[in-house]
Order: structure tokens, then C-alpha cells, then sequence
């Protein structure tokens, strides 16, 4: 991607513009983003979605009659029969990583890459009747809120007070005071840094598409690299005994031996000495799958003379001396680490391409096909040589 090349996607500016003026630091509407949109996912492939078990999805249904229950929410699947009347007014269906199911919604993410694929998680697809909504909140992470079918009014505002609602199913502000209001058709987006609070209602029926981003936060970060280093550590470190053949008798029986404790951070240390280790564990947790993702495997055998393409549910990341592919890492270099980083950056590998990688390469790549992490390219129409 060219990120210096102005995009209609953002009013206007560059990726490069983009990310310096509003990325994480104020909100952007554009109107017209993707001009003439027409739901890629209509709702009869949504409701469908949302029926199956492998898909996450959630109603919420507005009962602003009911003084003790004003808000519900329901988690899926959902059969058809499940969800109110399309006439009722104030409900909303939510299905969460609908790239993970649909290839034109992993298409719509994918004109989001100006952000590291680290950071880019999912696109979730919201069906509302008229009046619908998700209350005034805010998220920890950043958004594209992208119109889709019909009209959705936003009131958005900076917030200091983030005190919520108590006893809601949802996580409601206690005092949203909005700052800005604005009413979007299908094709344009609002973008909202974090903690930046809103509130959309629908106007009739409407769909929104949200493309959201991961930013996991510090404790978590470190307890699921340190998860990966405690389960590394045996082969790290070894299985060499304490030994102690100099202690003395001693009357305070229950103090632990200074000797001991300084053996185990000689043991800890060892773990953590190889200077990738930190670079493998976090690549390893940024490429894992989601909990709910699934892979085909195939039956046929890679064939070299026709290329690959990462199947829409591979996460593929690379740093400068690794390869991560759904949570497993691999050292790379030279014409190799070139050739895979390739296939991370453009999600396809040409048969001209494979053929100029490794024997060693080679046969990861036909691993890959046969877990279904990939898939043959029918774009692909390189001569066999």
C-alpha cells in the first residue's frame, strides 16, 4: 500500500496524514468514504450469521417501559424466530468478526492495513430496527464506524466522567454530554480514538460495520508472554538439581536458604537469556487465532506449480529475524524470511515465487495448505516452468 497516496477511504488524506493528524488523537468524519455503498452483507446473510454456533453475536433490545429493565441483552446464536419483528422498534443485532466468515467483509478490512495487522481486529456488523441502539459508551480502542444501509444519527463528545450506569447489562455512561452530532448515510464513516464517548440511533433501519482494533493492555500483555516463556523454560534452562552441600544446620528451620532463592533467579534468568525470546513470545500471542476459529484441512497435497493465498482466518506477522503464523513462530532469513514476509504483506505468494524458496521453506508451505491455513490462489495464473 502506498500510504502517502490520498484515499477517498479517508476523506482525502494519505494513510500518513491520516495516522498523524487523527490517529488516537481526534475523531474524523468523512463522508462519501466508499461512495454508493451497498451492504456487502445483507440482512437476511446476517441473521443467518448469527445463527450459527461458531459465530459470536448479541441482541439488545430497549424496553424504555420497563423502569427496573430499560436495556437487555442476549447472547446467541439466534434463529430466526429468536429476534423481535423487524417493525419493532429499538433492537439491535451484533455480530462480532464477521471477516472471519464472509471474504467481502475481510475485503472491507483489508482496505484498513495503513494500520500493522497487529493492531487491526475485526469487523463486527450491527442490524438496528428503527431507534435502535447500544446506548451512550465508549471503547478502549480505536473505531471505524462505517454506514452501510440506511441512517445512523451520532452524538459523540471528549469524556471525563466515564462513571457508568450501575446494575445495566451494559456498560451505559452515567452522564454522556455530547459535544457534536451528526447523521451519517450509507458510505460514509466516523473514526473515534479511544475512550472518545458516542451514541448512535438508528433512523429507520440501518446497518453500521465497525472495524475495530486490539490494544491489549500491559498486565495482559506480560502475563501471556510470561505464560509462554514458563512453558519454554524446562527446555531453556534444563534439569540441573540444587545442590547445597555447604549449608549449616540451621535453628529457624521454616527461613528459606538465601542459596536457594539465588538459585532460582539464576534459573529465571537463564529462561530469559536468549535476546528473542521476548520477540518470539509476543509474535507467537499476536498471531494466535481467536477462541472460536476453526481450520479446513485439505485432502490434496500443496501443488508448487500454482500459488498460495492465506486463508481469510490466518494472522501472518513477521518481525526481523521471525515468521509468525497462527501463533507459531519460526526463524527466518535471507531469501526465505524476504520471500514469507512477502506472503504475510500481500496474503498471496505467486508460482514463481515458491519456487525460489528452500526445500526447508517448501515443505512448511505444504504443512500450512494441508492445516488449511492456505489456500491455492485462483488469481495466480504463473506458467509451469
Amino acid at each position: 500500500m502506498n500510504i502517502d497516496q490520498p484515499l477517498q477511504l479517508l476523506g482525502g488524506l494519505s494513510p500518513a496524514l491520516f495516522m498523524s493528524r487523527h490517529w488516537q488523537k481526534k475523531p474524523l468524519v468523512i463522508r462519501q468514504a466508499i461512495p454508493g455503498l451497498m451492504a456487502p452483507i445483507d440482512r437476511a446473510e446476517l441473521f443467518d450469521l448469527a445463527a450459527q454456533d461458531d459465530v459470536q453475536s448479541r441482541l439488545v433490545i430497549q424496553t424504555p417501559a420497563d423502569a427496573d429493565r430499560p436495556w437487555r441483552l442476549k447472547q446467541g446464536p439466534f434463529g430466526r424466530k429468536a429476534l423481535p419483528a423487524l417493525k419493532q422498534p429499538g433492537w439491535t443485532l451484533l455480530v462480532q468478526s464477521v471477516d472471519l466468515h464472509d471474504a467481502r467483509a475481510r475485503a472491507l478490512r483489508d482496505q484498513f492495513r495503513f494500520v500493522p495487522d497487529a493492531r487491526l481486529d475485526d469487523v463486527m456488523v450491527s442490524y438496528a430496527s428503527d431507534g435502535g441502539g447500544v446506548g451512550p459508551h465508549f471503547d478502549s480502542y480505536d473505531v471505524f464506524l462505517l454506514q452501510a444501509h440506511g441512517q445512523r444519527r451520532w452524538r459523540i463528545g471528549r469524556q471525563k466522567n466515564l462513571d457508568l450506569q450501575p446494575g445495566m447489562p451494559l456498560k451505559i455512561l452515567a452522564d454522556f454530554t455530547p459535544e457534536q452530532e451528526f447523521v451519517l448515510q450509507a458510505g460514509d464513516m466516523l473514526y473515534l480514538p479511544p475512550r472518545y464517548a458516542h451514541d448512535g440511533v438508528a433512523l429507520g433501519e440501518c446497518m453500521t460495520y465497525s472495524i475495530g482494533f486490539r490494544a491489549p493492555g500491559a498486565g495482559e500483555l506480560a502475563q501471556e508472554i510470561l505464560q509462554r516463556f514458563a512453558e519454554q523454560a524446562r527446555d531453556e534452562v534444563g534439569d540441573t538439581l540444587y545442590r547445597d552441600p555447604k549449608q549449616v544446620a540451621q535453628a529457624d528451620c521454616a527461613k528459606i536458604p538465601a542459596d536457594l532463592t539465588r538459585f532460582a533467579q539464576e534459573s529465571v534468568e537463564k529462561a530469559l537469556q536468549d535476546p528473542l525470546a521476548l520477540q518470539r513470545a509476543l509474535g507467537e500471542y499476536l498471531s494466535e487465532p481467536k477462541a472460536q476459529v476453526w481450520f479446513d484441512s485439505s485432502n490434496a497435497p500443496l501443488d508448487p506449480t500454482q500459488g498460495v493465498c492465506l486463508d481469510r482466518r490466518t494472522q501472518m506477522l513477521y518481525d526481523a529475524a521471525h515468521i509468525f503464523i497462527n501463533g507459531e513462530s519460526f526463524l527466518a532469513s535471507g531469501r526465505d524470511a524476504t520471500l514469507m514476509s512477502q506472503l504475510a504483506d500481500q496474503h498471496r505468494l505467486s508460482a514463481s515465487d515458491i519456487r525460489r524458496l528452500s526445500a526447508g521453506a517448501l515443505e512448511l508451505l505444504a504443512q500450512w495448505f494441508e492445516d488449511g491455513w492456505l489456500q491455492m490462489d485462483q488469481q495466480d495464473e504463473s506458467p509451469s516452468p
